[in-house]
């Protein structure tokens, strides 16, 4: 009987073919790649173009560069070396470099130095081509943030409490020395009047350094502690209040900074392995998106969203000559600044604010009746009326400002006589008579934007947003596993996030 054997197909590894299969049969159609190849030869690219010297040995093709770095963006291949190597053995980016062979300096230099200013309008072209084939509004937006890691150490940290603390130290080391100085003056020293070491500086310090050395460097009487101190104070304090200061430039309105990326700020992150709550450096990424695909994009040191909002839509004023015609947002952005700023923009915004979600349960409104927003008004006395009917009269106005510098105007008002009322306790827990603040115009805003979250077409766009912003931050981190940026400094950044939007939105359309 005939021994059975199992068949396989022919496999000859060396055999020659008469007519080799070129790089594009090889590549299917409605591939990623074509998908790219297709966006960028339809783009104009001028401004990269413009990035080039005239002078010097020829360079490789910008736009093939663009296709392989946006390629590998699209296909989760984020470094210089590995691009490299891709371009050599890989089928997708053979064809799109035109069997072209650039290193990693070069595709690095061309990703840090070749879009520095040529990247916003690379990412504006493919937004309006994809706006064009009616893929995306410009018009209607969603908008919201996330926070990235940055490719800094967690551990080389500079925050402004440390600096503020020291500087405190500083003063009081200063005037201790200063007080031990006139105690043991002469009359012919004619020791001046301390200086004010309220806000001090490079200068301050090192006259009144120099100062104290004039009084006791040549005194024999002086103790040895305070001269040994004050050798110290000499050679130490100018260069440290020096060095504060330039710290202090580089935080700005910021509470800290990394040492090795000193544009990234520390912050809480959703990614916290250690269940520690450890801050980390990193940046907060706002993007606005229609249909998922990324419409706007801003970089920004601010741990919280509402501060961002401002110049986020000042960006989409930039690329498109003029604001949404609408814009969804939770309620990180629901703040007096950010509604004033959409009203003066025409924008009409849903967008909560910070109490919506619980005012709509009756429960929160019984448990919290007495609040100041429950009250009555009465326009025209211009008071409001307690819970036992008694006037609430006005007694003046302040002004008050938020951190980021925005101007709040406060009334206040004051019930006539709380003794022995029945409530005392449980409608405020204050001695004396209750006084109420209304920002009037803040309720103003809350309430309209109350009556518009509550129309039917707020509903559904406030249901869209959930399913149309938030997965594209889910798709980028989790999907294709972007979760720390790879180059430093918010410029480079701010270029690395905008192939991802790009990278983004080619996903989308070849989906």
């Amino acid at each position: 009987m005939a021994r059975k054997t199992p068949t396989f197909k022919p496999y000859y590894q060396d055999q020659l073919m008469a007519i080799p299969p070129s790089l594009d049969e090889l590549v299917r159609k409605g591939h990623p790649a074509r998908v790219v190849n297709d966006v960028i030869n339809r783009i104009n690219i001028q401004p990269l173009l413009d990035a080039y010297h005239i002078k010097g040995s020829s360079s490789y093709h910008p736009q093939m560069l663009l296709k392989v770095l946006v390629y590998g963006y699209v296909s989760n291949v984020y470094s210089s070396r590995k691009l490299e190597v891709a371009c050599r053995e890989n089928v997708n980016f053979m064809w799109l470099s035109g069997m072209s062979f650039p290193d990693h300096n070069t595709i690095n230099r061309f990703r840090g130095a070749r879009l520095k200013n040529a990247l916003r309008s690379v990412f504006e072209e493919v937004v309006n081509l994809l706006s064009d084939e009616g893929l995306l509004s410009i018009e209607e937006v969603y908008t919201d943030g996330t926070k990235i890691e940055a490719n800094a150490n967690k551990y080389t940290f500079v925050w402004k409490k440390a600096i503020q603390t020291n500087k405190e130290k500083m003063k009081k080391g200063l005037q201790d020395i200063w007080e031990y100085a006139q105690s043991i003056a002469k009359s012919e020293d004619e020791l001046p009047e301390p200086p004010d070491l309220t806000d001090i500086d490079t200068e301050k310090v090192q006259a009144t350094v120099d100062k104290l050395n004039a009084v006791l460097a040549d005194k024999p009487s002086v103790d040895k502690k305070v001269k040994a101190k004050l050798r110290y104070v000499t050679k130490e304090y100018p260069e440290k209040i020096a060095e504060y200061e330039r710290k202090e430039r580089v935080l700005g309105d910021r509470n800290s900074f990394s040492k090795t990326d000193p544009d990234a700020t520390f912050m809480r992150m959703k990614e916290d392995h250690m269940k520690n709550g450890q801050l980390k450096p990193g940046y907060n990424v706002q993007i606005s998106t229609s249909n998922q695909f990324i419409v706007n994009y801003t970089i920004h040191p601010n741990p919280t969203d509402t501060r961002t909002l401002s110049a986020h839509l000042a960006q989409h004023r930039d690329s498109y000559g003029k604001a949404p015609a609408s814009l969804t947002a939770d309620a990180g952005y629901g703040s007096e600044e950010n509604f004033q700023l959409l009203e003066n923009l025409e924008v009409e915004a849903f967008v909560k604010y910070g109490l919506f979600d619980k005012q709509q349960k009756s429960s929160f409104r019984n448990k919290h009746g007495f609040a100041a927003d429950q009250l009555f008004y009465n326009a025209e006395q211009d008071c409001y009326i307690c819970p036992m009917g008694q006037q609430m009269d006005f007694i003046g106005t302040f002004k008050q400002k938020t951190s980021p510098g925005f101007v709040q105007h406060i009334k206040k008002y004051r019930a006539r006589n709380c003794a022995g009322c029945p409530l005392n306790g449980a409608c405020h827990k204050a001695k004396g008579n209750r006084v109420i603040q209304i920002n009037e115009n803040l309720e103003r805003y809350k309430a309209r934007a109350y009556l518009l979250l509550n129309s039917e077409r707020s509903v559904e766009k406030r249901k869209r947003r959930c399913h149309d912003v938030e997965p594209v931050f889910a798709n980028i981190k989790q999907n294709h596993g972007f979760r720390r940026f790879m180059l430093r400094g918010k410029e480079k950044v701010a270029i690395e996030w905008g192939l991802l939007a790009i990278a983004q939105n080619i996903r989308k359309k070849a989906a």
